[in-house]
């Protein structure tokens, strides 16, 4: 499924209407029509009552149409106007028509008389928003901002539906300035909207489903148009490593895990065990020698690789022991716990350039370390996967979070671009970026994953799938996806606030149980 903003739904409408020759009235008619089925799959009682708020353009329009087909129902919707009938055009203003035309009743609100429409919202059982749409750029005007507000203070309370988007929501980077309808259902048309992972958009589009008004999604290839990809649970299926019947430890993999010092035990192992649960063959954990019983203790399932150390961290002479065991690795993840340390910057100049071309994970603070030599890594002679959560991905770029986090997709994109490597950027809707610019956004995961030790889980399941073969995009959309929905589905048992590192790996199994059922 893809991904897409205002203007390229423009020009997927209008090929539909010029070059299909199917009218915008009829586009209208089918959007209608597909909200008003999720009204009735939706509604939280028998004979609701229902206000909808319609603004002038064209998701004013859908509303029109939806008011209408609630009435064919034999629902007594009110239909709220909240511009003046003469600002109506096009396509909205036919529905318009038609509406008025059947005798059907509409009440027209403006800003002297919104008290009105604040007791119109307290009798509703459902609210839909149709009054802005895609269209929304920086702070919406009166008198939306007013009715938005009032909106949002039955929000829990009502079901509130939106109509292709919140209103108040830009539909291209999710900002919003000022208000926006906080949406328990948005339903929207052809491709869910850039908006709806990006920046604010989360806090505001609840629930979201996509609808067929029949636009086709192939218009959009043969636009071609460079749209994102979202990350879907059948695209998974297709992604993950095949497992033969009658393989053995050797047939699914070698992986290599390099990290741990002597104040960050956990991390290394977090990812070891993940690799395992997720199907590696065999994994060998490279950690400083001080730890190595207290890390064989907690996982023995592992191969070690104890080397030597100076002040808790991997010596010089470390890497002359690894050297010379690289080539033994299908996949190689370095970073998990390793810290900072004087020397850290040259140790991992000098690892990376000892590597034999098999696909290399860095994460945590092997991404610090490598921060000053990111121009090196195009050189790198096998695929270099990197995962950074803002903070470090502020710290590779020299700019502050906010920074980042304002511009997630082109942030991901120009760097993997740039550097020649995949990034998957992690945060609330993390992003994927490949070398040739294609980009995924991962649509699932929340704040039970928000804990230390979730990222090393992370780490463990793409060096895992990328030792069992997998290509490097193929295996940071399979972790990506199992990490978050494993996240959910434990937070639901766990609650959000219970889920640990162990959880994550226990719910990734249960998952892999499910897609791989045989």
């Amino acid at each position: 499924m893809y991904v897409a903003g205002q203007k390229e739904m423009q020009q997927m409408d209008q090929y539909t209407m010029e070059k299909i020759g199917l009218p915008g009235v009829v586009l209208m008619e089918n959007a209608g029509a597909k909200v008003v089925e999720e009204i009735l799959a939706s509604s939280p009682c028998q004979n609701p009552k229902v206000v909808v708020l319609a603004g002038g353009g064209n998701n004013g329009g859908d509303g029109f149409v939806i008011a209408r087909r609630l009435f064919d129902l034999g629902w007594e919707p009110q239909l709220c106007l909240l511009v003046e009938p003469d600002r109506i055009k096009g396509d909205a203003k036919c529905h318009l028509n038609v509406y008025l035309n059947r005798g059907l009743p509409v009440l027209h609100f403006h800003e002297n008389n919104l008290g009105k429409l604040r007791d119109e919202l307290n009798r509703a059982d459902i609210i839909i928003d149709a009054m802005l749409g895609t269209g929304v750029h920086g702070a919406v005007r009166e008198p939306f901002n007013h009715v938005i507000s009032m909106v949002n203070e039955f929000a829990g309370r009502k079901l509130v539906i939106a109509v292709d988007i919140p209103s108040g929501v830009e539909s291209d980077d999710g900002k919003v300035e000022g208000v926006a309808v906080k949406a328990t259902k948005t339903i929207t048309f052809v491709f869910p909207k850039k908006g709806f992972f990006l920046n604010d958009g989360p806090k505001y589009v609840g629930e979201w489903k996509v609808v067929d008004i029949s636009v086709p999604p192939s218009i959009a290839e043969e636009l071609g148009l460079s749209l994102h990809r979202l990350v879907t649970e059948s695209l998974v299926k297709d992604s993950i490593p095949v497992r033969p019947k009658y393989g053995h430890k050797g047939t699914f993999g070698h992986a290599l895990v390099v990290g741990g010092s002597r104040q960050f035990v956990g991390a290394p192992i977090f990812t070891a065990k993940a690799a395992l649960h997720s199907g590696a063959g065999l994994v060998t954990l490279a950690i400083p020698e001080s730890i190595y019983p207290m890390a064989a203790a907690l996982h023995p399932e592992s191969l070690f690789l104890p080397l030597p150390e100076k002040d808790g961290h991997f010596s010089d002479s470390a890497l002359e022991e690894v050297s010379s065991r690289l080539h033994q690795f299908d996949s190689v993840a370095v970073g998990p716990g390793i810290s900072r340390f004087p020397a850290g910057e040259e140790w991992m100049k000098s690892f990376i350039t000892s590597l034999t071309g098999q696909p290399i994970v860095v994460d945590a603070d092997a991404l610090y370390l490598l921060r000053n030599g990111l121009k090196a890594m195009r050189e790198y002679k096998g695929p270099v996967i990197f995962t950074p959560h803002p903070g470090e991905m502020a710290i590779l770029l020299n700019k502050s979070v906010k920074e980042v986090e304002e511009n997630r997709i082109e942030i991901a994109r120009s760097f993997a671009e740039e550097y020649q490597v995949f990034l998957l950027l992690k945060g609330h809707r993390s992003i994927i970026a490949a070398p040739d610019g294609e980009v995924f956004i991962n649509p699932h995961g929340h704040d039970a994953l928000g804990k230390g030790g979730s990222g090393d889980v992370l780490t463990g399941l793409i060096v895992s799938f990328l030792a069992q073969g997998a290509p490097p995009i193929n295996a940071l959309v399979s972790a990506s996806y199992l990490h978050a929905r494993a996240g959910e589905e434990k937070a639901r048992i766990l609650s959000h606030y219970g889920v640990m590192p162990l959880d994550i790996i226990e719910g990734v199994k249960d998952l892999l149980n499910q897609l791989f059922i045989r």
